[in-house]
C-alpha cells in the first residue's frame, strides 16, 4: 500500500506542489469503497509575493481571509472545496505557509479504482469523461462542501493523496490557467497550469 503524502510535502510553494502532484494518486473512501485516480492536471494559485488576482485569497477582502477562503490561509495539506457557477464543486489542496493564501486546484485525474461508482455518480458517462475536468472529478468522487477543510494527512481520513514515482520534467507541460474570466494580465497568462503531456484524461 502506497503511503499518504505528509504535511511536509504540501508545505512548499503552490507551483512546486502542483508539479510534484502529477502522477500521485487521489483517493476517496466512499461507503468503504476506494475511488481513485492518477492526478494528470493541476493549477497553482497565489504563488507569488505580489497579489495573484486569479486567486480567491488575494482577490477578495484585500487579501485577508473570508469565511469562504479561510481554509486557504490555514495549514498545508488540507482540502479547500468551494462552489462555483452555482453548479460545481472544485477540489483544491492548501499549500505553503500558514497565514498566506496558497493552493493547488486538481483539474483532472486518470480514473483507476471504483470506476463503476464513478460512472453512477456521473450519470453513466464514459470512462473518458469521468474525471477529465475539475467539476467532473468532484462529481465522480462525491467531493462536496462536507470535505472542505479535511486533513489530507489524517490516517483516519476519507480523502488523501498517495505517493507514486515522480513524473519526469520532460513529460510535464505548462500553460495559462483556465476559466479565469476577466482576470487582468499578467495573471491571466501566467503559465501555472501543469499537465502530463499527451495524457488523454487532461481536461479539454
Amino acid at each position: 500500500m502506497a503511503q499518504r503524502l505528509d504535511q511536509l510535502f504540501y508545505s512548499r510553494t503552490a507551483r512546486e506542489v502542483a508539479q510534484d502532484l502529477l502522477g500521485k494518486q487521489l483517493v476517496r473512501l466512499l461507503d468503504g469503497r476506494r475511488l481513485s485516480g492518477c492526478i494528470v492536471e493541476t493549477e497553482a494559485y497565489c504563488d507569488t509575493e505580489e497579489k495573484d488576482l486569479a486567486c480567491h485569497g488575494d482577490r477578495a477582502n484585500n487579501g485577508r481571509p473570508t469565511s469562504r477562503t479561510a481554509v486557504m490561509f490555514g495549514l498545508a495539506g488540507h482540502a479547500y472545496v468551494y462552489f462555483t457557477y452555482g453548479v460545481h464543486w472544485m477540489f483544491n489542496i492548501v499549500t505553503g505557509q500558514e497565514g498566506q493564501a496558497n493552493a493547488v486546484l486538481i483539474r483532472a485525474l486518470e480514473p483507476l479504482e471504483g470506476l463503476e461508482i464513478m460512472a453512477q455518480n456521473r450519470h453513466g458517462r464514459s470512462q473518458a469523461q469521468l474525471t477529465s475536468g475539475p467539476a467532473r472529478l468532484t462529481q465522480a468522487l462525491a467531493i462536496d462542501k462536507s470535505l472542505n477543510a479535511a486533513n489530507l494527512c489524517d490516517p483516519q481520513g476519507v480523502i488523501w493523496i498517495e505517493d507514486a514515482p515522480p513524473i519526469a520534467a520532460a513529460q510535464i507541460s505548462a500553460g495559462p490557467r483556465i476559466g479565469l474570466g476577466k482576470t487582468p494580465e499578467p495573471w491571466l497568462s501566467m503559465p501555472w497550469r501543469y499537465w502530463i503531456t499527451d495524457n488523454p484524461f487532461v481536461s479539454r
